[in-house]
């Protein structure tokens, strides 16, 4: 007996070595954790369990049968984060790179099966060299299987992705398809085709990293939704997310406690909108005054920055925000902007997560570039999000709300359940310059007349209570009573029930 229990531990002594302590020494020296040491920072202490640790490869070509690595360079399994379910696996880039082949896909597939079963959130750490080419189809065969479970786990348990070194080729679709996608700066990236096949194919020069790095994904390309500094704080940055998120799509989100007063007056926020209409404000400071403990996890922090997602908590419990930024393009919405909130909206009513909309949008970016990239369509994707929704949304317009832009955000008119106006408000089809220029086109040689008619007009429409009237906004509320009167919006709808006609499903204007 005792034999067999000293050839279990050696047999997973062997199997925690991964590809040996050179190349866990190599992945050391390149500033990146092991595998495993990815997962142990992850999960809270003690909580992992193990799969599938003595699975290898069934490959015998190019003389693969003499190679064969306990656990087929993936570690997978579950645990726990602050006390809660999750699946998560880790791919090892000490054993053959990483490399996936069809028993690596299979414990992955394993893992997620398990996860939709069981409603947990499935987190993948990605480090990988891409297909195992010794294997051929059999490797594209189990990318394959991973990206339909990726689609029918879409809307059902969160998905989290955190890619810790290459991620190349089809490689890369898995973590498109997943919630949320983390980088680490200098070590992690991810492209199609690398910059040797670019430079053949197109003849251009560019780095990996500058192909594909940390910082074009969250800067350029929306890929990705934060780059963190090394593998510590990019793992801590995903426990701190999960523990916003629900586990699946039947269950809440966590209540958390809180030590902030919902009464909390904020005499500050009555003097956050300037008296210039055109001088720009930080719309974080009412996000941060708005939530418990001035505690705010942002999403795309680095992409379209005149829109701003992220999960705030009220009275304990998760709210998703999306809110115009004045400071950044006057907060006007545009192609990325739109997309952005979109993907965020959605999220949000996968999981049944509230919707706070915080507005100050004079409008869409006009011009050439925007016609031609199809803003129309772009936008589209915003006002279809919105309008699908059925999560308590709740809207409060601060200062601009213009035109087209102002039905887009979470108006009355797209089933939003409460609608607040600060004083500041001016909701109407334009600004009172561009609306009397085209009203009174007579007068346009007469400046007198000109001003007389844009005041005429401001007294009259740049204000909140023409929409009051016509109960487009709920109640015109004090800046400082924010916090309070938002906090019991969403306490009254916390039992809202509201359903879409029936469909297979709908067709968002991708």
């Amino acid at each position: 007996m005792k034999d067999i229990l000293q050839e279990l531990e050696t047999r997973r002594d062997a199997a925690r070595l991964g590809g040996g302590q050179n190349r866990i020494d190599a992945q050391h020296g390149r500033g990146k954790l092991t595998a495993r040491e990815r997962v142990e920072l992850l999960l809270d202490e003690g909580s992992f369990e193990e799969y599938d640790m003595f699975v290898t490869h069934r490959c015998t070509d190019f003389g693969m049968e003499n190679n064969r690595p306990a656990g087929d360079g993936v570690v997978t399994g579950w645990g726990t984060i602050n006390g809660r379910m999750v699946y998560v696996f880790s791919q090892d880039f000490t054993v053959l790179g990483g490399s996936v082949s069809a028993t690596h896909a299979m414990k992955i597939c394993k893992i997620m099966d398990m996860a939709m079963q069981n409603g947990a959130p499935v987190i993948g750490i990605n480090d990988s060299g891409g297909a195992r080419i010794q294997e051929g189809v059999d490797s594209l065969a189990g990318y394959g299987e991973v990206f339909q479970r990726n689609i029918m786990a879409s809307g059902v348990v969160p998905q989290i992705s955190v890619i810790m070194g290459p991620c190349a080729g089809g490689a890369v679709y898995s973590p498109a398809m997943t919630d949320f996608i983390f980088m680490v700066k200098d070590s992690s990236y991810m492209f199609v085709t690398g910059p040797d096949v670019v430079k053949t194919v197109t003849n251009e020069q560019v780095t990996a990293e500058e192909l594909g790095g940390a910082s074009t994904h969250t800067r350029k390309s929306s890929v990705a939704d934060g780059a963190f500094e090394n593998d510590v704080e990019a793992l801590a940055e995903v426990r701190r997310l999960v523990d916003y998120l629900p586990l699946n799509n039947r269950q809440a989100a966590p209540t958390r406690p809180f030590f902030d007063d919902v009464d909390r007056v904020e005499s500050s926020l009555d003097t956050l909108v300037p008296e210039n209409p055109n001088t720009p404000y930080d719309m974080k400071e009412l996000i941060l005054k708005i939530a418990d403990e001035a505690d705010f996890y942002e999403i795309q922090e680095d992409f379209a920055k005149n829109i701003i997602t992220g999960f705030i908590r009220l009275e304990g419990q998760t709210v998703g925000v999306v809110a115009n930024q004045p400071m950044v393009l006057a907060g006007v919405l545009d192609i990325d902007s739109a997309r952005k909130a979109a993907r965020f909206v959605r999220f949000c009513d996968c999981f049944g997560i509230p919707i706070l909309t915080l507005v100050d949008v004079p409008g869409f970016l006009p011009g050439t570039s925007q016609e031609y990239n199809g803003v129309i369509k772009h936008g589209a994707k915003l006002l279809f999000a919105y309008g699908e929704a059925t999560v308590p949304k709740v809207t409060v317009i601060t200062r601009k709300s213009y035109g087209g832009a102002y039905v887009v955000m979470a108006s009355k008119h797209l089933r939003a359940d409460v609608n607040y106006a600060w004083p500041t408000s001016e909701i109407a089809v334009m600004g009172a310059k561009g609306a009397t220029e085209i009203i009174h086109r007579a007068d346009l040689g007469d400046a007198d007349k000109i001003a007389a008619h844009t005041a005429e007009y401001e007294d009259r429409f740049a204000n909140p209570f023409v929409a009051a009237e016509r109960g487009f906004i709920d109640e015109v509320i004090q800046p400082r009573s924010t916090r309070k009167r938002v906090a019991r919006a969403f306490a009254a709808l916390r039992s809202k029930q509201q359903e879409m006609p029936w469909k297979k499903h709908d067709n968002i204007p991708l």
